[in-house]
This record gives C-alpha cells, structure tokens and sequence, in this order.
C-alpha cells in the first residue's frame, strides 16, 4: 500500500456534509455512519489492504421493558464489542456498545450486536485520521471543513479550458477564496484572452 498517498487522505479535514447530527435516540453526538466509514477505508487504504477483525462481543445486560410510542412489552439488550482494524500491519483496536430494542428478544440481540460492531470499527478506524471522525473529538472543529486545492492547481485547472463557456463554469464553481488569490484571477483572465482571440481567428 502507498503509504505516503494514504496519508495525505488521512490528513485531510473531515468533510461536514458526511457528518449526522445527533439523535434522540441513539448516538449523543454528531458522528459517522458505519457504511460511509467503510466506504473511505476501501476509498483510502484499497479493498485489500485493510480488514476487521471481531475480538470479542458480550451481552452485558437484558431485560424486560416497553418498547415503542405503544408502549408494547418488550426487551431492552446492550453488547460491548472490540473490533481490531489492520492495515498493512497497522493495527488499531477499540470497543464500543450497541442498544436493541424490539418485542421480539431475538431482534433485540440481532440490533444490539449489529450496532456495537458497527460502532467498534468506527472507533478503531477513528485512530487512522480526521476523515474517519476524529475531527469530531477536537472540540474546536479545526478539522471539519472543505479542504482548498491549491492556487497553482486552480491555475492549471482554469488554463486547460477549452472553451469560454467551460472557463467560465470553472470559474463560477470556484470557491470565494480561491476567485480572490491573485495567481488564480491572472490565470483565469489569461487564459481568457487566449480563448477570445481563437475565436475570432476563426
């Protein structure tokens, strides 16, 4: 695995429209969902060179309870769960719990084991970088936001149009920020010089 090209993924800040705000019931901050964190290990890491492994899951309580607006006699279960993430040989490992609620016992243990799973593996792959959560512990929120491409990026994105209209959906699609670097106006105004006297060439 590139290892260099990874972390330059891992380094990026989080994302805000990925982030879910918390619930009522369930998660008592925002957080990830389970399938978009998988989604970025397979995206970052490549779909062979990460896995999970379940350590251990235990029950750790059950009992009776109402379930539901109807308030239906049911059963409450929590399970703990450790989950040990590897990727090429690094390793990460971390525990979570998950809550089933349900009329039906079995679904209430099928919900409860399924959620500390889910919410183990997050956790382990939180100690990977911002893009898996992290961010989300720094009370600051430093690491949440839209990382920027570059100016010279930009430049060279806004020079290789090749027609008015694509140069000027470039530029429309442009952060604020970037419209007013400097490098960035000089390349779009160049370029749209170029463009203007090929077209009246031909």
């Amino acid at each position: 695995m590139d290892w260099q090209k990874a972390s330059a993924e891992l380094d990026r800040k989080l994302d805000p429209k990925h982030v879910q705000p918390a619930k009522q019931y369930g998660p008592k901050g925002e957080y990830l969902e389970g399938w978009f964190c998988m989604a970025e290990a397979n995206r970052i890491f490549g779909y062979g060179a990460w896995s999970y492994t379940v350590q251990k899951c235990d029950a750790v309580m059950q009992a009776e309870r109402k379930v539901g607006k109807a308030q239906k006699d049911g059963w409450g279960v929590t399970y703990v769960a450790t989950v040990r993430v590897d990727v090429a040989g690094v390793i990460h490992e971390d525990v979570g719990a998950g809550h089933g609620y349900d009329v039906d016992l079995g679904l209430a243990h099928e919900s409860a084991i399924k959620e500390a799973v889910t919410d183990a593996l997050k956790r382990a792959l939180r100690g990977f970088g911002y893009p898996f959560g992290l961010a989300l512990y720094d009370k600051t929120r430093e690491h949440v936001g839209v990382d920027l491409p570059s100016p010279e990026v930009v430049k060279a994105q806004l020079l290789s149009c090749e027609s008015l209209s694509a140069l000027a959906a470039a530029w429309k699609a442009l952060p604020a920020d970037l419209q007013r670097e400097k490098l960035v106006r000089d390349a779009k105004d160049s370029r749209k010089e170029q463009l203007a006297a090929q077209k009246d060439a031909a």
